[in-house]
């Protein structure tokens, strides 16, 4: 109704014009008897009612179709009615349609093929890491723990480019099932091991309860644990020997929790510390930091349906806690 009043709005105050511009004529030429001129007014402004009256209910859809967003784009292959603008209206959006679904394919197309390279890229890259690791290992300290310690970080940042690339068809790459809490914590903490040593912290493991499934991906719940185990050890180095990581159930559902006892998130920067690419004041101190790590663990954690919160205190420590859906119990054989 507002956008029908909109359009004709001119029309209206024309009309309106017109009619004082008549009256005044009539007026001037000494015709002034209002009875007829008010009478000649009605007529008119009745057949300018009829007129918009008809205008608006004859074409009520199609300004229900302007003024309603659309909810999908197969929504743009409505029809309204035949009229002429009406029938160009629906050319227009047909055409549009498929313009958009020839330019989407053809992104798409371009992300895959991106995705392929940096799939292929990323496994090339380690090929030539492990060499050198082993070339490291026959090389005298500290040459040989400076060298596996760099190759260490470039393996960081190879998963962490696999991942970000992965995330964005994470539907196509993820399998839920059962997943031992506890046996995916001892194979993260296994795989930062060197981690842990060249850093002086060392993690320190309670479980409620040592038979706590969940349901889960279990390559993006590793991924997950390493980005919040590697920023915790990367946070207390110099001022912890100790990361906490605590397993347990609270109101039917399992929590994964990791905490560490170093420089703590600044109350400025914890609203925005899941933003891409957001470092905060840490990261200006930690030349190591990308913003994209607690990103990306929040991202998988969010498609997966599991829920991450975050307590910190600057200058005492953070703690992360990944919360899960309902648990199961598994039997120790």
């Amino acid at each position: 109704m507002k956008l029908f009043f909109k359009e004709h709005a001119l029309l209206i105050a024309v009309q309106i014009v017109q009619f004082f511009v008549v009256l005044a004529i009539y007026w001037l030429d000494g015709y002034q008897r209002l009875l007829p001129a008010l009478y000649g007014i009605f007529l008119g402004l009745f057949f300018l009612t009829v007129y918009l009256a008809y205008h608006y209910f004859s074409r009520r859809k199609f300004y229900k179709r302007l003024t309603n967003e659309l909810s999908s784009l197969d929504d743009s292959f409505q029809t309204t009615e035949n009229s002429p603008i009406s029938r160009a209206l629906d050319e227009l959006m047909k055409a549009q349609y498929n313009h958009y679904q020839t330019r989407i394919k053809a992104l798409e197309s371009r992300q895959d093929e991106h995705l392929k390279f940096m799939d292929q890229w990323v496994h090339q890259m380690k090929t030539p890491l492990s060499v050198i690791e082993l070339i490291a290992q026959n090389l005298d300290e500290p040459d040989s723990s400076s060298i596996r310690e760099e190759t260490d970080r470039m393996k960081t940042g190879l998963n962490t480019i696999l991942y970000m690339a992965r995330l964005r068809t994470i539907e196509q790459d993820f399998h839920i099932k059962p997943v031992h809490l506890s046996k995916i914590i001892h194979e993260v903490n296994g795989e930062n091991k060197r981690f842990y040593i060249r850093s002086g912290v060392y993690p320190n493991l309670r479980q409620e309860k040592e038979n706590i499934i969940v349901e889960t991906d279990e390559k993006w719940l590793f991924f997950i644990l390493s980005q919040l185990i590697h920023n915790a050890v990367k946070y207390s180095r110099g001022k912890s020997s100790r990361v906490d990581i605590s397993v347990y159930e609270k109101d039917g559902e399992a929590v994964l929790e990791v905490k560490d006892f170093g420089v703590g998130i600044p109350e400025a920067d914890k609203r925005r510390v899941f933003e891409p690419f957001y470092t905060g004041e840490n990261g200006r101190k930690f030349r190591e930091s990308t913003g994209m790590g607690l990103y990306l663990t929040k991202e998988a954690a969010d498609y997966l349906g599991h829920r991450i919160e975050l307590e910190s205190t600057f200058g005492e420590g953070s703690l992360f806690r990944l919360i899960f859906g309902k648990t199961q119990n598994l039997t120790i054989l």
